[in-house]
């Protein structure tokens, strides 16, 4: 438990300190970013922008996901970290983990917190930004979850980022579908729908990415 919390430590050191290309302030930078630009191209109508701004959020947050990945296993892989981590016993699938949740812990929380500006920006009402910061809370960890896993199966790859990117749009629909559909709606069925698809994600994640970080290591 001690090496498992001495791992997160250092992850969650990595990612609020900046030491990864911008850490956790990049993704929330361009979130907000997405949401000050959408008002200017769609006017300052507050009908529309209310209507669409749940939406927007989602996107925005979907788009935010993307910037960490070139950052959650390459320098590790890099610098040799992983075979450090390998030759003391130290399971590619437990480093997986550790990393899952040190990459939501620094993704999923600030994007919940920047919501609230953003939100204020777009004209949410109360209701509508309580919905959707539930529904993020839902989603953000399948959305990190997707993004490790990709993370990791493009790790060897020399244009792994850009196909990084390419990848988790796609996969993450989903989530973007049920998560932007439960603000519609109104009811809790698509963020119960989008909870069960990042507790699902998250279950398997940390086997396939230690799968994909093991044939890296050995290829």
């Amino acid at each position: 438990m001690s090496v498992f919390a001495t791992l997160l430590r250092r992850d969650l050191a990595l990612a609020f300190g900046g030491g990864r290309r911008g850490g956790a302030v990049l993704p929330v930078l361009f979130f907000l970013a997405v949401a000050m630009l959408f008002p200017f191209a769609v006017g300052p109508d507050p009908v529309p922008l209310s209507r669409a701004g749940g939406g927007i959020v989602w996107v925005a947050a979907l788009l935010a996901a993307i910037l960490p990945l070139d950052r959650l296993f390459a320098p590790d892989f890099e610098q040799g970290f992983l075979d450090q981590f390998a030759l003391r016993g130290i399971s590619e699938e437990a480093v997986a983990a550790v990393r899952l949740l040190s990459h939501w812990l620094s993704f999923g929380p600030p994007l919940m917190l920047a919501t609230l500006p953003a939100a204020a920006l777009l004209g949410l009402d109360g209701e509508t930004v309580a919905t959707l910061e539930w529904g993020l809370l839902a989603g953000t960890p399948g959305l990190a979850a997707i993004g490790l896993m990709i993370a990791a199966l493009t790790l060897t790859l020399r244009a792994g980022a850009a196909l990084a990117g390419l990848m988790l749009v796609p996969l993450a629909v989903p989530l973007l579908i049920f998560g932007a559909g439960a603000l519609s709606t109104g009811g809790d069925a698509g963020i119960a729908l989008t909870a069960a698809i990042s507790l699902l994600l998250c279950a398997l994640t940390p086997f396939a990415a230690g799968a994909a970080i093991r044939a890296a290591r050995e290829g």
